[in-house]
């Protein structure tokens, strides 16, 4: 069984909603999961009496870090923070993950401190799965490095790459890099280093450069880029389904069993959560304004992941890589 801290405190509407996704992901999975419910006891003791004790516990913490708060100042200072103390049960064994739809920053910040950077990382990315015309595209980094230097972009090929690989089955994942046009020449410095240094790699199945228009096309299955940019193209696919559902009830149209299964697979919240890639343990962040639905699809992204011994082996490839001398 799979152990997931989830922060209960962490969203816009918490605990009710990171409350009502724990519900629904141990009526779902519960011979799969087990929740640490990280937070007062107050807003957690009805749910701990509706489930077996194998299936539910309490991790106490009394605390929040807001998103206004400064993200390193915040997790230094509040050590009793949901947070904080999330990222220490996944550190000492307690869990094998931590779901939050916390503060982002504070998130990444305390991933870092508390679990530490594989070797070989320097920038841990957030990655996200967007849909495609053929299935998926996983793209990092959505939010997590504003700059980026080319050999940050190499080592979120290899992560992407292999979270790719050993989560959905994706062999030899092919990895593009975004710009503003196809001919390796183009963009500025950073790109052209960057396309320099992918292609020169062995390791990763390279297909160049991708416009954004190409994203959508399933011609690749990672795509890497700077964190400022993936996250304009994350918040940009998080509005289309509500935007097309918009535009159909304006018309009329209404809705239908194709017409929401399209939108079912446009909606962000079927992807539930986002993995940070690069730490030495498994972090799942998700959207501030979760519904319960993406909560619940975080927690089964969080199983899955540590189901797929992703982590481990990101490990050993990136000591491979630094032992041969190769950046990552």
């Amino acid at each position: 069984m799979i152990r997931v801290a989830l922060d209960v405190l962490g969203g816009d509407a918490a605990p009710e909603t990171p409350l009502a996704g724990a519900r629904a992901a141990l009526e779902a999975w519960s011979d799969e999961v087990s929740l640490a419910l990280v937070g007062p006891e107050g807003p957690i003791r009805s749910l701990l009496g509706e489930f077996p004790p194998e299936n539910v516990s309490w991790l106490p913490a009394e605390d929040r870090i807001d998103v206004a708060d400064p993200p390193a100042l915040a997790v230094r200072r509040k050590p009793d923070s949901t947070i904080v103390r999330g990222l220490q049960a996944v550190r000492d064994g307690q869990v094998d993950a931590f779901v939050s739809a916390g503060s982002t920053g504070a998130l990444m910040v305390g991933s870092v401190l508390t679990l530490g950077v594989l070797p070989g990382v320097d920038r841990p990315p957030v990655a996200a799965l967007f849909p495609t015309a053929t299935g998926r595209v996983l793209v990092l980094d959505v939010g997590a490095n504003i700059h980026v230097r080319p050999h940050h972009l190499h080592q979120f090929a290899h992560l992407g790459s292999i979270y790719l690989r050993d989560r959905f089955g994706t062999e030899r994942p092919r990895v593009a890099l975004l710009n503003m046009g196809e001919e390796e020449e183009k963009g500025g410095d950073v790109s052209i280093a960057a396309h320099g240094l992918l292609s020169g790699d062995d390791g990763i199945e390279f297909v160049g450069n991708i416009e954004g228009h190409q994203i959508i096309t399933g011609d690749c299955d990672v795509i890497v880029c700077g964190g400022f940019v993936g996250n304009v193209l994350l918040k940009f696919y998080e509005s289309i389904s509500g935007f097309i559902l918009g535009i159909f009830e304006e018309s009329g149209l209404g809705s239908g069993g194709d017409l929401n299964a399209v939108l079912k697979f446009l909606d962000y919240t079927e992807y539930g959560g986002a993995p940070l890639l690069g730490v030495n343990g498994v972090t799942i962040i998700c959207h501030g304004a979760s519904p319960a639905r993406a909560i619940k699809n975080a927690i089964r992204t969080a199983i899955d992941t540590v189901r797929s011994n992703a982590l481990e082996d990101m490990r050993v490839t990136l000591e491979s890589l630094d032992a041969m001398g190769v950046e990552p």
